[in-house]
C-alpha cells in the first residue's frame, strides 16, 4: 500500500494512535475515578440525610459531620491512605483518630448504629444503583 495511492493513511494512523492513547489514559485513571465517585456519593448521602453523628460523645448535624470527614479525607488523600471507599470508611468515617471511640449515627425512626455500618450500607446502595 503506497501513501500516494492512499494519502489519508498517515492521518488515519495518527487518529487511531490518539484514540488508543486517550482510551488508555481513561482506563488507567478509572480506578481512581471510581473510588472518588464512590466517596463523593457517601458525602452526598451524608449531607442529604436527616441523621445526626456522634463524635467523642457530642452529637453533630450531618453537614457538620460531613465537613469534619472531608477534612479527614483530604488528609488521607495527601498520604495515599484512601485508595478505596472501604479504606476511607475504615480510616476516616468509623472512629475518632484522637480518642479511638467509634462514631455513631442516629437517623429519625431508626436505631442508633455505628457510622461504619451506616457508611457501608450507603456504599452498597451506591454500588447497586450504578
Amino acid at each position: 500500500m503506497s501513501y500516494q495511492r492512499y494519502p489519508w493513511t498517515p492521518a488515519l494512523a495518527a487518529a487511531c494512535l490518539l484514540c488508543s492513547l486517550a482510551a488508555g489514559a481513561q482506563t488507567a485513571s478509572s480506578g481512581t475515578s471510581t473510588t472518588e465517585r464512590e466517596i463523593q456519593s457517601l458525602f452526598k448521602a451524608l449531607q442529604q440525610s436527616d441523621c445526626e453523628f456522634a463524635r467523642n460523645g457530642q452529637w453533630y448535624s450531618a453537614s457538620e459531620a460531613s465537613a469534619h470527614l472531608q477534612r479527614k479525607y483530604s488528609y488521607l488523600q495527601k498520604r495515599d491512605l484512601a485508595p478505596t471507599a472501604e479504606a476511607f470508611i475504615a480510616r476516616a468515617a468509623s472512629q475518632s483518630s484522637m480518642s479511638g471511640k467509634p462514631y455513631l449515627v442516629r437517623c429519625p425512626g431508626q436505631p442508633e448504629v455505628r457510622s461504619q455500618q451506616w457508611f457501608e450500607a450507603q456504599l452498597a446502595q451506591a454500588r447497586t444503583a450504578q
